[in-house]
C-alpha cells in the first residue's frame, strides 16, 4: 500500500472525527435538558398531583435552569474528552467516540439525585453494561443526541479507522 492510501484513510478518519465532535458539541446540551425533563416529568406523573414526585413550579423552573447548566458542563467535558481521544494516533485509541459520549449521563444524574429523584428500573443488560447510569440516560447511539446523522458518522469513523489500520499493516 502506498503512503497516498494511508493519507487518504487518515483524511477520512479526520473528517469523520471532526464531524462527530462538531455534532456532539452542538447537540449534547439539548440532549441533557431533554433527558432531565423526561425523567422529571415521569417522576411527577408517577407521584400524582400531590405525590412525592411533584415539584413546585419554582423548584421545577430551577431544575430546568440547572439542567441547562449541566448540559453545558457535560458538553465541555465530553467534547474535551473526544478531542483528547481523537488527537491520538488511531492505533493508540482505546475507546470509541460513543463510549466517551455515553459518559454524558453523569451531569444530569447528579442533578436528578440532588432533587431526590429515585433511580429508574432498567433491564438487566443496561444494569450490567452501564451500572452508574441509574436513570437510563446514556445514549445508545450518537444519533440519540438529537441529530440522526450522527449515528452513521460513528459507523463511518469506525470504518475509516479500520481502513487506516489495515493500510498500515499492508492489508
Amino acid at each position: 500500500m502506498s503512503s497516498g492510501d494511508e493519507a487518504a484513510a487518515q483524511q477520512l478518519l479526520q473528517e469523520a472525527s471532526d464531524l462527530i465532535v462538531a455534532g456532539v458539541d452542538r447537540e449534547l446540551p439539548g440532549w441533557v435538558e431533554r433527558g432531565t425533563a423526561r425523567i422529571l416529568d415521569a417522576w411527577a406523573d408517577a407521584g400524582g398531583a400531590d405525590g412525592p414526585g411533584r415539584l413546585d413550579t419554582g423548584t421545577r423552573a430551577q431544575a430546568d435552569r440547572d439542567a441547562a447548566v449541566a448540559g453545558e458542563v457535560a458538553r465541555a467535558r465530553v467534547v474535551a474528552d473526544l478531542r483528547t481521544l481523537l488527537a491520538l494516533d488511531a492505533a493508540e485509541q482505546r475507546a470509541t467516540p460513543l463510549q466517551i459520549v455515553r459518559t454524558a449521563h453523569r451531569e444530569p444524574t447528579a442533578l436528578l439525585e440532588s432533587l431526590g429523584v429515585p433511580h429508574v428500573v432498567r433491564d438487566e443488560f443496561d444494569e450490567r453494561s452501564f451500572p452508574d447510569d441509574v436513570y437510563g440516560l446514556a445514549p445508545h447511539t450518537l444519533g440519540d443526541l438529537g441529530d440522526p446523522d450522527l449515528g452513521p458518522l460513528h459507523l463511518a469513523w469506525g470504518m475509516a479507522k479500520t481502513r487506516l489500520l489495515k493500510v498500515r499493516r499492508g492489508e
